[in-house]
Protein backbone atom coordinates (compact mmCIF):
# COMPACT_ATOMS: atom_id res chain seq x y z
CA UNK A 1 0.00 0.00 0.00
CA UNK A 2 1.36 3.43 -0.97
CA UNK A 3 1.55 6.43 1.36
CA UNK A 4 -1.01 8.34 -0.73
CA UNK A 5 -3.51 5.50 -0.32
CA UNK A 6 -3.08 5.57 3.46
CA UNK A 7 -3.46 9.35 3.57
CA UNK A 8 -6.56 9.25 1.38
CA UNK A 9 -8.18 6.50 3.46
CA UNK A 10 -7.48 8.47 6.65
CA UNK A 11 -9.01 11.58 5.06
CA UNK A 12 -12.05 9.64 3.83
CA UNK A 13 -12.60 8.16 7.29
CA UNK A 14 -12.36 11.67 8.74
CA UNK A 15 -14.92 12.89 6.19
CA UNK A 16 -17.21 9.97 7.07
CA UNK A 17 -16.98 10.87 10.76
CA UNK A 18 -17.94 14.47 9.92
CA UNK A 19 -20.95 13.27 7.92
CA UNK A 20 -22.12 11.05 10.77
CA UNK A 21 -21.54 13.88 13.24
CA UNK A 22 -23.66 16.26 11.16
CA UNK A 23 -26.38 13.63 10.98
CA UNK A 24 -26.36 13.14 14.77
CA UNK A 25 -26.83 16.86 15.49
CA UNK A 26 -29.58 17.11 12.89
CA UNK A 27 -27.77 19.21 10.27
CA UNK A 28 -28.04 16.44 7.67
CA UNK A 29 -31.06 14.34 6.75
CA UNK A 30 -31.14 10.61 6.11
CA UNK A 31 -30.98 10.99 2.31
CA UNK A 32 -27.99 13.30 2.65
CA UNK A 33 -26.12 11.00 4.98
CA UNK A 34 -26.73 7.99 2.74
CA UNK A 35 -25.54 9.91 -0.32
CA UNK A 36 -22.38 11.17 1.37
CA UNK A 37 -21.56 7.81 2.94
CA UNK A 38 -21.89 6.15 -0.47
CA UNK A 39 -19.68 8.84 -2.01
CA UNK A 40 -16.91 8.52 0.58
CA UNK A 41 -17.00 4.71 0.52
CA UNK A 42 -16.76 4.78 -3.29
CA UNK A 43 -13.83 7.18 -3.02
CA UNK A 44 -12.16 4.80 -0.58
CA UNK A 45 -12.66 1.86 -2.99
CA UNK A 46 -11.11 3.89 -5.81
CA UNK A 47 -8.16 4.86 -3.60
CA UNK A 48 -7.55 1.28 -2.49
CA UNK A 49 -8.28 -0.36 -5.86
CA UNK A 50 -7.21 2.16 -8.52
CA UNK A 51 -7.62 -0.36 -11.36
CA UNK A 52 -11.34 -0.56 -10.60
CA UNK A 53 -11.89 2.75 -12.40
CA UNK A 54 -10.06 1.47 -15.48
CA UNK A 55 -12.26 -1.62 -15.61
CA UNK A 56 -15.41 0.42 -15.12
CA UNK A 57 -14.28 2.96 -17.75
CA UNK A 58 -13.66 0.17 -20.23
CA UNK A 59 -17.12 -1.25 -19.48
CA UNK A 60 -18.87 2.06 -20.23
CA UNK A 61 -16.71 2.83 -23.26
CA UNK A 62 -14.33 5.48 -21.89
CA UNK A 63 -10.61 5.20 -22.60
CA UNK A 64 -9.08 5.66 -19.14
CA UNK A 65 -10.19 5.35 -15.54
CA UNK A 66 -9.00 8.87 -14.76
CA UNK A 67 -11.23 10.24 -17.53
CA UNK A 68 -14.21 8.42 -16.04
CA UNK A 69 -13.50 9.95 -12.62
CA UNK A 70 -13.27 13.44 -14.15
CA UNK A 71 -16.54 13.01 -16.11
CA UNK A 72 -18.43 11.71 -13.10
CA UNK A 73 -16.98 14.43 -10.85
CA UNK A 74 -17.95 17.20 -13.30
CA UNK A 75 -21.45 15.83 -13.70
CA UNK A 76 -21.82 15.63 -9.91
CA UNK A 77 -20.48 19.15 -9.38
CA UNK A 78 -22.83 20.61 -12.00
CA UNK A 79 -25.77 18.78 -10.45
CA UNK A 80 -24.90 20.11 -6.99
CA UNK A 81 -24.52 23.65 -8.39
CA UNK A 82 -27.94 23.33 -10.03
CA UNK A 83 -29.52 22.20 -6.76
CA UNK A 84 -27.86 25.06 -4.86
CA UNK A 85 -29.03 27.66 -7.37
CA UNK A 86 -32.61 26.38 -7.14
CA UNK A 87 -32.43 26.46 -3.34
CA UNK A 88 -31.04 30.01 -3.38
CA UNK A 89 -33.86 31.15 -5.68
CA UNK A 90 -36.45 29.61 -3.35
CA UNK A 91 -34.83 31.30 -0.34
CA UNK A 92 -34.76 34.65 -2.16
CA UNK A 93 -38.49 34.38 -2.90
CA UNK A 94 -39.25 33.48 0.71
CA UNK A 95 -37.16 36.38 2.02
CA UNK A 96 -38.97 38.76 -0.33
CA UNK A 97 -42.37 37.48 0.86
CA UNK A 98 -41.36 37.82 4.51
CA UNK A 99 -39.95 41.31 3.97
CA UNK A 100 -43.18 42.44 2.29
CA UNK A 101 -45.29 40.90 5.05
CA UNK A 102 -43.24 42.54 7.80
CA UNK A 103 -43.27 45.94 6.08
CA UNK A 104 -47.06 45.77 5.67
CA UNK A 105 -47.46 44.85 9.34
CA UNK A 106 -45.21 47.74 10.39
CA UNK A 107 -47.19 50.13 8.18
CA UNK A 108 -50.47 49.18 9.86
CA UNK A 109 -49.14 49.73 13.40
CA UNK A 110 -50.29 52.92 15.13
Amino acid sequence: MFLIQILLVVFFLFALSKVIGRFRVGDLGLAGVVGWVLFWVAAMVVALLPNSTARLAEFVGIGRGADLVVYVALAGIFFIIFKLIVKIEILNREITKLTRKISLQDRNKP
